[in-house]
């Protein structure tokens, strides 16, 4: 299932359109490889620890190139040698499918 996150691309979100269900944001969830977390049904996020400073900045600098290929940009949190990244819908005030291809194309960036 997980492939089908990645065959997919983002597609722009203008608003107007609802953010998942539970059941939905469950079911996407399933697919992803890495424990990710919901936070108020409207956020998921997951933590990366790398060896050095240096390797969490590449992994940042891939995790950009993405976000710019795909047009759907997470928050990213550095902190040495951890990276958080949290995904959301800004415009829907929730979670969309964008950020499921997303949390699974940045899985595949390890």
């Amino acid at each position: 299932m997980k492939n089908n996150l990645l065959n997919k691309k983002c597609l722009p979100c203008e608003g107007g359109v609802p953010s998942l269900t539970d059941a939905e944001i469950k079911n996407y969830l399933s697919q992803l490889t890495k424990q990710w977390e919901v936070s108020e049904d409207k956020k998921i996020s997951h933590s990366f620890k790398f060896k050095t400073f240096k390797a969490a900045i590449l992994f940042v600098n891939k995790v950009a190139d993405l976000a710019e290929k795909e047009n759907h940009h997470p928050n990213i949190h550095l902190l040495y040698n951890k990276v958080k990244i949290v995904l959301t819908t800004h415009v829907i005030g929730g979670l969309s499918e964008n950020d499921f291809i997303m949390a699974a194309k940045i899985e595949q960036l390890l």
